[in-house]
């Protein structure tokens, strides 16, 4: 690589990092320069030991069987990543019957579950993802998830797609702010 390309590369690097400090900044973030992690392998492994908590932490509710494939929630730092959820009570393998407002709020009664296990609740809940079997259930799913957030909701997605698990009608993935630990 040429000088002039270097140059150019560390160029783009010093705006794009100027650009995202002053959308956080627009947002209402504060922004603090980081300090670059050492790169050898040796010292990459002496900071992973020196960090005090794990990078993530598994929850697992109770009575709830882990899959091998995906975690029920994780938390990292100060977000807790729920899965996606369907209307299957726990330990059955089919969603409840009733159509999608049933299911909607079965799903809803397993991601409390879920946040509950996390020391969590629906009021923590900052974003949710929604992906539904057929667009055409937007708005039965929409009365059952304001009976969850009847007042200022988390910022939400919603989108269609086919072959959710076990045929469900609606999947709800979230994002939560992880409660203070005493």
């Amino acid at each position: 690589m040429s000088r002039r390309d270097v140059r150019a590369t560390r160029f783009a690097r010093r705006a794009t990092l100027a650009t995202a400090a002053a959308v956080a900044l627009v947002a209402g973030c504060t922004v603090t320069r980081r300090e670059e992690e050492p790169r050898g392998t040796q010292e990459a492994e002496s900071v992973k030991e020196q960090r005090e908590e794990p990078r993530k932490e598994i929850i697992t509710p109770e009575g709830v069987t882990r899959l091998p494939v995906f975690s029920s929630a994780v938390r990292s730092g100060d977000f807790i990543f729920l899965s996606g959820a369907i209307g299957a009570r726990p330990g059955e393998m089919h969603v409840v019957e009733g159509g999608v407002k049933a299911e909607t709020r079965q799903t809803f009664e397993n991601i409390k579950t879920v946040l509950a296990a996390a020391g969590a609740t629906l009021d923590d809940v900052v974003k949710c993802t929604v992906f539904l079997a057929d667009i055409a259930d937007y708005a039965a799913m929409n009365e059952a998830y304001l009976e969850f957030f009847p007042e200022n909701p988390p910022a939400r997605s919603a989108m269609a797609g086919s072959g959710l698990a076990l045929g469900a009608k609606v999947e709800i993935e979230c994002i939560a702010a992880a409660p203070e630990e005493d």
